[in-house]
């Protein structure tokens, strides 16, 4: 299995960020049996003092470079990546992507229609570069802008609903795609540190419902259970 982490901020992550990236690879250690890689033409986080995505201060040093690898940047949503899939599927020999993305084009770049439309044009991108690729796609979780702004609000729904339309219309026995489940017990105070973006709780929570579902459809893995971050063990 190849894995490709797929996303905007909320994926990349920060300077001193763990990422959830790093919660799902400590959750495919422990868990899965069969051989499998992270892969993609990305490895950094972003520094938001410099507003570049070159920042190697994970929380982890520990955390292996080639399990940093990613297609994710800050401020990119299905609009950015849906021109970008194809190549880094075919370079990188992806089978498997995990998304999460959304939230930045309903807010900045496109309408929910419109963003749907992203969304089956990056699956037919996919698809050309790997027809038996297979991905889990996360709905947009809402931010505190959808809970305070109702017409943002309503877009998050309507895209959500055209999401799981999309994934219904496009999934086949031979390229499968699954719908997450938002994170059980997602709480804006808690599972954030700026209304946004994931706390530790929330890297923990978006790995979670990422590894859930690939095990309850696919059964790769196991349940997911949080497990200390690993420079924490290293030190006790």
């Amino acid at each position: 299995m190849r894995i490709m982490f797929v996303g905007d901020s909320m994926t990349v992550g920060h300077t001193g960020d763990f990422t959830w990236r790093y919660r799902m690879w400590q959750h495919l250690q422990a868990t899965f049996d069969g051989g499998y890689r992270i892969v993609g033409p990305r490895h950094t986080l972003h520094d938001t003092l410099q507003d570049t995505p070159t920042s190697h201060e994970y929380g982890d040093p520990g955390f292996p470079g080639p399990a940093r690898r990613h297609l994710a940047g800050w401020g990119e949503g299905w609009l950015h990546m849906a021109p970008l899939i194809g190549d880094a599927v075919r370079r990188h020999n992806a089978d498997t992507l995990l998304v999460s993305l959304g939230l930045i084009d309903l807010g900045f770049y496109t309408n929910a229609d419109q963003t749907a439309e992203n969304v089956r044009h990056f699956v037919t991108e996919a698809r050309a570069a790997a027809p038996h690729i297979r991905a889990v796609l996360m709905p947009v979780i809402p931010n505190v802008r959808a809970v305070t702004d109702t017409a943002f609000g309503e877009q998050c729904a309507r895209f959500n609903e055209l999401l799981a339309k999309a994934v219904a219309d496009l999934s086949t026995p031979a390229s499968p795609l699954l719908l997450a489940s938002e994170p059980a017990g997602w709480e804006i105070d808690r599972a954030t540190y700026d209304g946004t973006h994931p706390s530790a709780s929330g890297e923990h929570l978006l790995a979670g419902a990422f590894a859930d579902a690939m095990h309850q459809a696919w059964g790769a893995g196991g349940p997911y259970v949080a497990r200390e971050d690993l420079a924490a063990t290293a030190l006790s």
